[in-house]
Parts: C-alpha cells; structure tokens; sequence
C-alpha cells in the first residue's frame, strides 16, 4: 500500500468546505482530484496542483486558493481556477503533509481546519 499524505483540499465551489484529506502519492490521484492534468505552482516547503487546462475547459475561478497563494507568499498574474490540492515538500522534494503555518493560515481565512 502506497504512503498517504495529508492534503489541503481548496474546491472552486465556494458551497463545497475547505478541508483536509489524507491521500495516496501519486499523479493519478491528483489528477482525480483536480480533475484533469496537473500543474504545480510552488512556494518555499509547500505546493498547490491545480488543473492545468483551467483557462481552456473553463473551470470556475477559485478566489479561496487564490488567496491562499498571496497570503503565503507568492506573487501570480494570473487567477486560479478548478481544485486546488495543496502539499508540502521537503528539501529533497519529497511530498509530505501540507505544513502546518498553511493549515492555520486556511482556517484563519476560511474558518476550517
């Protein structure tokens, strides 16, 4: 059996919660779960997969993960769209659980945990 992580699941419906969810390594999973094929955006100890065909499909917009990427840290041009899964990864790239100060940071903004 595959290792699970814990995963930080942002939907796109704003009616849908925000929440955690321990998943399987893997592509195929994250495909599953962003429905599509995957793109990474990174930030320092963490990352987010959203679908890489959001723009094109279209998916609709994600403000939640959206602001959950600036307020970590990181400056996009462009809006984010579709699922977001978020992950942490240690120094040697390893995915591990999304980390901690993401998880307080989401149940500050979102009020979930």
């Amino acid at each position: 059996m595959k290792q699970k992580v814990s995963a930080l699941i942002v939907p796109a419906r704003i009616s849908l919660p925000v929440g955690l969810e321990w998943i399987e390594r893997g592509l195929d999973i994250r495909q599953k779960l962003v429905k599509g094929n995957v793109e990474t955006i990174n930030g320092t100890g963490w990352h987010v997969f959203l679908n890489d065909e959001a723009r094109f499909i279209p998916l609709p917009l994600n403000p939640r993960a959206e602001v959950l990427i600036r307020e970590a840290g990181l400056r996009i041009e462009d809006t984010v769209s579709g699922d977001a899964v978020f992950l942490g990864h240690a120094s040697n790239g390893e995915e591990t659980c999304a980390p901690e100060h993401l998880l307080t940071m989401a149940e500050r903004l979102f009020g979930t945990r």
